[in-house]
């Protein structure tokens, strides 16, 4: 596979990745953002612990969607998150939820 054809498959994976987005936006309350990947969810807790004077976050999903072309399932039923980075979570208005049309 040359160069060319495989950047044509990822821009080809993120356009599919980008439509299925658009489709299930609507089907979810929360926004999460991770340092690795961004995540739609219904249902989210996030803890600040420390632990030897460390401090980070444990993020707790359930009904998600996972912004990942390279997963071949992005619903998942339970994630749990740890990281030593930020974590941005918003919840979305229904209004927020609509996509401009094409």
């Amino acid at each position: 596979m040359s160069a060319e054809d495989l950047e044509k498959y990822e821009t080809e994976m993120e356009l599919q990745l980008y439509k299925e987005y658009r489709d299930v936006v609507g089907l979810f309350a929360y926004v999460v953002e991770t340092e690795r990947r961004f995540y739609l969810t219904n249902n989210v807790d996030l803890q600040v612990r420390t632990d030897a004077g460390e401090t980070y976050f444990e993020v707790t999903m359930s009904d998600a969607w996972v912004w990942d072309m390279y997963r071949p399932a992005r619903f998942v039923k339970n994630v749990k998150v740890v990281t030593f980075k930020d974590v941005n979570v918003e919840e979305l208005a229904k209004s927020e939820l609509e996509l401009p049309k094409e």
